[in-house]
């Protein structure tokens, strides 16, 4: 095995830094798009929470109102 230039050394290592640094900014828009998604999915599913309890409000009060078929 042959000895490598320090030179040579310094490249390789310059350019897998380069690809580390792309690889993590990457990683980091991916996971802000991430914590996006998540955060109005989130929002999305309270409202629908908010909607379904007013229903099934809603439901119970006109069910106890109403009187049964037979009468």
């Amino acid at each position: 095995m042959t000895a490598i230039e320090p030179t040579e050394r310094l490249e390789v290592l310059e350019v897998r830094y380069a690809h580390q640094e792309a690889a993590l900014e990457e990683l980091t828009r991916t996971l802000l798009a991430q914590e996006q998604l998540i955060r109005s999915q989130r929002e999305r599913l309270e409202r629908l929470e908010q909607d379904v309890r007013a229903l099934q409000g809603g439901v119970h009060t006109a069910v106890a109102d109403e009187k049964p078929p037979h009468y």
